[in-house]
């Protein structure tokens, strides 16, 4: 037998019926489409978006994710783990992503319908005691109430107007709700532009030498990440040459040092057989192309090193990409030659742009031009394991075939200044410095909807400009004839603060108050 007071079907302890399966579906879509729970989500999702700007991307920069990796080994598991080098592609981010647009939808399409019965609405009658109101006027006229009504109709234009009974009330600002509504709209249109452009767009980034060229194939781009309905065959078959950088440096002040302008000269071509066209890109300003857009988002150095046999015959010579570390570019990278002979040779080391070196410090560049160029290498000898068919990384030696090539009884370091050359131990043959060409970090991106999120970042304007301007008011004015002369009264409502409604309130009954001539 149950306890007294207390039903089958409610919790023993609070005695509280449990929700049946619908009203928890109804409760939670309630909980979700709540402007509470939208304004949470917009939280998160900024929130989430921090470590997306702070840790390296694998999809904006692979390279400088590698190196965040190496430099955090501890770290690295837990925040791949978290999915923190593809924020914006984890399960955790297109989760709060795809929440918000629910709950924006559900908060905007109720809002919609309310809103279009507010339009259709007329103002409400005249309150019985106007003396209550905010903003309260009375005085006494000989004019005719009708014509004091007929009056008081005229300076109210742009007013909703109805009359009732010797009394006139009059709205306006109903166009404030739609400024939020449009708003909330706007919120919306960007996500989903964001979206489709994630999903029916690419982002590729590449690094591209003075004088080296670019064809817009999968294939040449250093990382590439395709939405995930942008079929590769679609690529606009572009190409474009690096004709030229240039950079100004500050050199004195607090920010000597700093780049205080650089720009790159870009010949193009779009498709097979178009017109070599050239411009010069800089930051903030890409070259658009078929669709996409060619940002210029860093640059730095090439030397350019000859390794010789010791017969003579050159094994490799061109430029190779070192990456900088610092302010000063200060850069390390690594060379491979899977040509040389009778051992295949790999180095590694550092390339200062204006040599300097102090006993404290040691070597490193007192200034990012290069005024004083330097390269600085251990030699490694063996097998570079290139021929193992797994890729291998241009920015890294695979150390499990290569010794380092001792002299002395120690390893060997090569110390190179501009044009020097340096023979090898061991038959091994020799290396040369022979200049400094400069390279540029570009990315590539197409995001066919990019049309889609600047409408809404214009509508969110205007809709924000209409909730701030737009004053929505209420105006009453009732009159009735006492003891021969007709009282006026004059009272107004405003729905939003930082409104002039006593000045209008003073001015219309003043108007109203003024015998006609």
């Amino acid at each position: 037998m149950s306890e007294p007071g207390f039903s089958h079907d409610r919790d023993v302890e609070t005695g509280v019926a449990p929700l049946a399966p619908r009203e928890f579906l109804r409760w939670t879509w309630r909980q979700l489409t709540s402007m509470r729970t939208a304004l949470i989500l917009l939280f998160l999702l900024a929130l989430g978006a921090v470590p997306g700007s702070v840790i390296p991307q694998d999809a904006v920069d692979a390279l400088k994710s590698a190196q965040w990796r190496e430099a955090h080994p501890s770290l690295t598991p837990i925040w791949e783990k978290l999915g923190l080098f593809h924020v914006y592609s984890s399960v955790w981010f297109t989760a709060i992503y795809i929440l918000l647009m629910v709950s924006l939808v559900g908060c905007i399409l109720p809002r919609t319908r309310v809103y279009f019965k507010a339009m259709r609405a007329r103002p409400p009658r005249t309150p019985r005691n106007l003396t209550r109101l905010p903003e309260y006027r009375t005085f006494t006229t000989d004019q005719e109430p009708d014509v004091v009504l007929a009056r008081a109709r005229a300076a109210l234009s742009g007013y909703r107007i109805d009359d009732h009974d010797g009394s006139l009330a009059a709205e306006r600002g109903y166009l404030r709700e739609a400024g939020n509504l449009v708003f909330h709209i706007s919120v919306l249109i960007v996500l989903v532009g964001f979206a489709t452009g994630s999903l029916f767009g690419y982002k590729g980034g590449v690094i591209v030498v003075t004088g080296g060229q670019f064809a817009n194939v999968a294939s040449q781009y250093d990382e590439f990440a395709p939405g995930s309905l942008f079929n590769i065959k679609n690529l606009a078959p572009f190409s474009f040459k690096i004709t030229d950088f240039d950079v100004t440096f500050i050199t004195q002040g607090r920010e000597a040092g700093m780049a205080q302008d650089f720009s790159a000269g870009v010949d193009y071509r779009t498709g097979v057989d178009g017109a070599l066209r050239h411009t010069r890109i800089a930051v903030n300003h890409p070259l658009s192309i078929d669709g996409a857009k060619v940002y210029l988002i860093g640059h730095g150095y090439a030397p350019n090193v000859t390794v010789r046999d010791a017969d003579g015959t050159i094994a490799y010579s061109g430029p190779v990409v070192f990456t900088p570390e610092d302010a000063t570019f200060r850069s390390t990278g690594v060379i491979k030659v899977p040509d040389a002979r009778p051992s295949q040779l790999g180095f590694r080391g550092e390339f200062y742009p204006t040599y300097a070196f102090t006993m404290a410090t040691g070597p490193f560049s007192a200034f990012p031009d290069d005024k004083n160029p330097a390269l600085s290498m251990l030699v490694y000898a063996g097998n570079l394991g290139m021929d193992s068919g797994i890729p291998q990384s241009v920015y890294a030696l695979d150390m499990k075939g290569l010794k380092p090539v001792r002299k002395d009884n120690k390893a060997m370091r090569v110390d190179l200044t501009l044009g020097q050359t340096v023979t090898l131990p061991n038959g091994l043959g020799s290396v040369t410095f022979d200049g400094v060409s400069r390279f540029v970090k570009l990315q590539v991106s197409h995001n066919p909807s990019g049309w889609v999120a600047l409408l809404g970042m214009i509508m969110a304007l205007i809709g924000l400009l209409g909730s701030l301007f737009i004053k929505p008011r209420r105006v009453w004015v009732a009159v009735r004839r006492e003891g021969g002369r007709t009282l006026v009264d004059v009272a107004g409502l405003d729905r939003s603060s930082g409104g002039t409604l006593p000045e209008q309130i003073d001015a219309l009954a003043a108007h109203l108050e003024e015998n006609e001539a």
